[in-house]
């Protein structure tokens, strides 16, 4: 007996949706051109820093596209030295399963999901913030067969904690073309992470969206520190230069070569006291200073960051302030960065 579950509408596919919304030649040089510029930073061919900054969730556009606007402008101070990659996650993961899931489920985190409406609003979005800002973004891949909705668009994908041990997300990485980061999961367990790196730079051969693919790998797949929550709850950081000389050991044990990590700075790491982040940012940079193998394979950082501190719930209505996890407001983003760059 099949289980039970109502059809309500078949989506446009991916390619569909990118006839229908196409990004503009002059945007994709935009794209290709950063993209290059990233790929040449995990090589090792530019020493400039990974700065994965803003919303825990692209929850507003209007907001959205005024704290990338404002990004835009640090961005022309610190351009030399920092590589600025916005976070721009328009569908969230839910421990329980219930609760807002992001831009993709509801384009107004007050209404009714429509996947629909979500699948044009992402789109868009993305669109607006290269046509706007000359940026490119960081997304990450909650649902791997959904990736094709923004593949021309993006600069960077995060395999989230929940994830990273999941086949498909590891295999679908192996094919996207640009750096994916791989997250420890939320116990803890490293292996688990650099199981997911050597398979996503694996060639592989599956099936995808009704369609028998293959890959050549995916060289740019590297690891995202988060910290950890143990078996009582507790959270553990795993950003200290002890862990970062024990992850470059790990690379090594594993025959991984062109090590990189980018160090999460908020999650398990901070306790999810969004403050932290400024500690923890500076406290990385430190330990890369001191050693000359950690400059090297601490390619950047990532820290989530909005108009306003703090978070809210959903309904209070404050702009620029996060309905997800709590977020570091922009005046304290603003100063993190020009410290971080004259700290370089």
């Amino acid at each position: 007996m099949e289980m039970p579950m109502e059809f309500i509408r078949k989506l446009p596919t991916p390619k569909e949706l990118k006839e229908q919304f196409p990004v503009k030649p002059e945007l994709s040089e935009i794209i290709d051109r950063r993209g290059e510029e990233l790929k040449k930073i995990f090589e090792g061919k530019d020493d400039r820093f990974l700065l994965i900054i803003g919303p825990c969730s692209a929850d507003n556009e209007d907001a959205v596209l005024d704290y990338l606007t404002r990004l835009a402008k640090v961005n022309e101070k610190v351009k030399d030295k920092i590589f600025i990659i916005p976070r721009v996650y328009t569908n969230k993961p839910r421990t329980k399963g219930v609760g807002y899931k992001g831009m993709l489920h509801q384009p107004d985190p007050e209404g009714n999901e429509d996947l629909l409406a979500g699948i044009i609003a992402i789109r868009e979005l993305h669109t607006r913030v290269v046509k706007e800002t000359g940026f490119t973004c960081a997304e990450e891949m909650l649902y791997p067969e959904n990736h094709r909705y923004l593949s021309d668009l993006l600069s960077y994908v995060a395999i989230g904690a929940r994830s990273v041990e999941d086949q498909q997300h590891r295999i679908v990485a192996s094919g996207i073309g640009i750096p994916v980061g791989m997250k420890n999961p939320t116990g803890g367990d490293i292996t688990v992470m650099m199981n997911s790196i050597a398979a996503a730079r694996s060639r592989q051969k599956f099936l995808y969206r009704g369609w028998e693919v293959t890959t050549e790998g995916n060289p740019m797949a590297h690891a995202i520190l988060r910290g950890y929550v143990d078996a009582f709850g507790i959270n553990h950081a795993n950003y200290h230069y002890e862990d970062l000389r024990a992850l470059i050991k790990s690379y090594k044990d594993n025959d991984l070569d062109n090590p990189a990590v980018i160090i999460d700075c908020n999650h398990a790491n901070s306790g999810k006291k969004y403050l932290e982040q400024i500690r923890i940012a500076k406290d990385v940079l430190h330990s890369r200073h001191v050693s000359k193998h950690i400059h090297s394979i601490v390619k950047g950082l990532m820290i989530e960051s909005y108009i306003e501190d703090g978070c809210q719930k959903i309904g209070e209505g404050v702009y620029g302030k996060s309905i997800t996890d709590p977020c570091l407001g922009w005046e304290k983003s603003e100063k993190l960065i020009m410290e971080l760059a004259e700290s370089l």
